[in-house]
This record gives structure tokens, sequence and C-alpha cells, in this order.
């Protein structure tokens, strides 16, 4: 709720002006990012590599991110889903829950230890992990070969890959909404916590958000954009993009807010669960007194609101002994509070959530399909910041030109698929990009408000 309102406001003051800018000046020139910049003046070269540059920075781990989709899609095609339940060890006596997993949860083990099979720091390599590896060359494949395709076949693709999340993101929203605490998750949502706006890291993240939904400073707008005929209606196109995103964000944040209260609500079932079995051992040992608990509560099928009733009892009679007890207050909005983002809101909340709605596998296919659809779309914007400026500037042949970068990135790339390969992702994440589009951005305003002219 609280995120919302700077999003908002800084889609209106900086998202709009500087999408319609990018628009403008490559349906103008009619030439990628370096071309641009250096028509307006030779001198401005620079903002257009700067671009190619944080674009690279930008595939080499974002492809990645669609290496682990691809192979979570592929192991969706099973029943039970492999991270359904903790797997079983076995010594020589008998077989046990592995202890690890036990004490995290099936999907957070399965996404550390099975999928990236993770190191224990950024310093420790521990060799290239072969699954995410093949994923990853796979990935850069698809990426090429649409790529070399060129923009017109791109275009029908993009029909595709624009469309079909909305569908899964619509069918996803309807079971989510049928799902008992999804209504938690949305008004938890819309709840806004105003102290928040005041801290500055809100409004970075909002800004890194317009700039990323917008693909602002990464030279691809402008790429695309050099294709249109010369007289569309660019302002236009401006608003109603920025527009349509805006409402795909919502759309697909109510969607996760469903399901973050579905699992909030599954996670404090088991809460109340294990701390009323807590309280009929003190009972039974003496240490409560059965005169506190209410007389209509039957703890072999207690509510949550019963259960807080009898825990604020227990802390208001027993106030000074209570910490001794180990009692846990179960609180939906204690759960819905630890916010997960990144990798861990795709590969961990939302792949939880599935296994517990009814044909699980199926929703799990579509739900990865729609995440590498996503990051191709994202990638064909993002390669085509890095090609069409080279090519443009010094007039070598695409398809050679997109083979060489995809064969490069995904060399470099192999940083990230190694066992400490997650680390290196985040880290890129942080730092490779928000900055250096920041600056992108201010030398792009100011190169055409002072340079190229206003007016002009």
């Amino acid at each position: 709720g609280a995120y919302l309102v700077p999003y908002l406001i800084l889609l209106l003051i900086v998202g709009i002006p500087l999408f319609f800018l990018e628009l403008a000046v490559g349906q103008r020139i009619r030439r990628g990012s370096i071309g641009v910049w250096n028509y307006i003046s030779p001198k401005l070269g620079g903002i257009g590599f700067a671009s190619c540059v944080v674009c690279f920075f930008v595939a080499l781990y974002y492809n990645v991110i669609i290496g682990w989709s691809l192979f979570y899609f592929s192991q969706s095609f099973q029943h039970p889903l492999p991270w359904d339940q903790c797997p079983l060890v076995k010594n020589t006596s008998h077989t046990f829950v592995e202890p690890e997993c036990e004490k995290s949860s099936a999907t957070t083990y399965y996404w550390y230890r099975e999928a990236l099979n993770i190191s224990s720091s950024l310093s420790e390599s521990g060799g290239l992990n072969w699954k995410m590896t093949i994923c990853l060359l796979a990935a850069w494949v698809m990426v090429c070969l649409a790529m070399i395709k060129g923009i017109q076949s791109s275009g029908k693709i993009m029909y595709f890959s624009s469309l079909f999340p909305y569908v899964v993101l619509l069918c996803f929203l309807i079971r989510g909404l049928l799902l008992n605490g999804s209504v938690d998750g949305i008004r938890h949502m819309f709840t806004p916590k105003l102290e928040i706006m005041l801290e500055p890291k809100v409004w970075r993240e909002a800004a890194t958000q317009v700039f990323f939904a917008l693909g602002l400073g990464f030279g691809g707008v402008i790429a695309f954009s050099s294709y249109n005929k010369r007289d569309n209606n660019c302002h236009f196109d401006a608003v109603l993009v920025s527009f349509i995103n805006f409402f795909t964000s919502v759309l697909a944040t109510l969607v996760v807010f469903a399901v973050l209260g579905f699992k909030a609500n599954i996670i404090n079932e088991k809460c109340v669960i294990q701390n009323s079995e807590k309280i009929l051992k003190l009972l039974k040992i003496g240490s409560l007194s059965q005169d506190m608990i209410p007389h209509h509560i039957n703890f072999s099928s207690i509510t949550a609101e019963d259960y807080n009733l009898v825990y604020d009892i227990i802390q208001k009679v027993k106030e000074e002994e209570f910490d001794s007890l180990g009692l846990k207050s179960c609180q939906i909005e204690d759960e819905l509070n630890k916010a997960v983002q990144g990798t861990g809101l795709a590969f961990i909340a939302f792949t939880e959530a599935m296994t517990h709605f009814p044909a699980s596998p199926f929703w799990s296919v579509m739900f990865f399909l729609m995440l590498v659809n996503l990051g191709l779309g994202s990638m064909f914007g993002t390669i085509e910041g890095i090609i069409t400026p080279i090519v443009d500037t010094f007039k070598v042949r695409k398809e050679i030109l997109t083979v060489i970068c995809c064969l490069v990135a995904f060399l470099i790339g192999l940083i990230f698929v190694q066992r400490s390969g997650n680390y290196f992702v985040t880290m890129f994440d942080d730092y490779s990009a928000t900055l250096p589009l920041l600056i992108v951005v201010i030398l792009e305003n100011i190169a055409v408000t002072r340079i190229y002219g206003i007016d002009k």
C-alpha cells in the first residue's frame, strides 16, 4: 500500500517523460542508442556505450534466472512435485527425514540443496553445477535463435509472449481468490504503512522498478522505436504503455499477495496446532490450571481466534513466567510481514503455495512457462539494446554479432552457474544496473534539453 504511492509518483514524473524521450529520439533519428547520441553530438557517444554495457551486465545474470525457470519447468512434469516433501535419509538402522529440510521447509531445501546445490560462501566456488549449466546454455540458444530471426519475427513472438502471461495471471488470480486466506493477503497489500514512505530505500526500489519495468536507460526502447514509422504517435504510446505497465504490476501483485495470504494461513494453522499441543502438555503436568481455559474451547478442533483468546489469558495470568512456557502468538499478519522478494518469491514462496493446489503439477508448469516467457521477452529488448547500436556504428553483420555476443555472454555467465553462483546473481542484481541507469538517463536528459535543444 505504501509502495504503490511512490511508484505511481515516480511513474508520472520520471517514467512517462523518459519513456517518451527515448521513443521520440529513436523514432526521429532512426538509429540505436550509440548512433542517436553521436548524432546529437559526437562527444555524447559514451551515453550509448554506457547503455550497451549496462544491457550486457543485466543480460549476463538475467538469463541465469531464465535458466533456473527452465530447470523448474522441466521438473514440474511429476506428481507429486519433487519439492513437495522433505527427502528421507537412510542409515544402517532406520530411515529419517533430512534434518536440515525439517528445520526450514521442503521448497527452501530443494531450491538451495537440489537446484542450486549452493556453496557456503562467495569465496567457495564449488565448481560448476552441471544441471544449471545445461539450462543456461538452453536459455542462450533460445535467445540467440530468436534474435537472429530479427525484429519482424520477434515481433510475432512478442504477441504471444505479451498476451500469454495475462492469461496465466488471470487464471492464478481466480484460483488464488478461491483459496482460504487469500483475502487476508490482499487486505495486507492495500493496507498502507505510511511510515515506510519516509524511508529512502522504498523510493529507491520504486525508482528501480520504474526503470526496469519500462526499460529506461537500457537503449532497448531507442532500438525498438528506431523501427517505427516516422509519423507514429509516440506520445500516445508512451502514456499507454506506461499505464498498461502499471496495471500489469498491480495485477501481478494481487496474484502474489493472494498466494502469500494462502501460504500464511497454512503456516498459521500449523502454528496453532503445535502450540495447542504444548498447552495440553502444560495442563497435564500442572504448569497451567484448567480454570484458565474457557469452557467452550475444544483443543482437538481449535480455531486461530480461540487459540489467540487462550494465549492472551495465559499471558495475563502467568505474566512473570510466561516466557519460559515457550508459547508463540500465531498471527497471520506476522507471517505476511516476513517480506519475500526476488528469487525467493518465485522459487520458494510460490512453489510452496503451489504444492497445496489441487493438480499442482499443472499450475507449476503454467507458472514456470510464464516466467520463461516473460524472461525471454525482456531478454529480446536487452540484447536489442546491445546489438542495434553496435551494428549501426560499426556496420557489422547482425547474425554474426548476435552469435558472438550470446557465446561470450554464456562463457562469462558460467560464474553464475557455479555452486556459488547465486551470490554473484544477487551482487549483480544489486549493483550492476541501478546507479549506472540513473546516470545514463540524467545524461540523456541533458543531451536532449541542453545540446539538441528542447524546442527543436
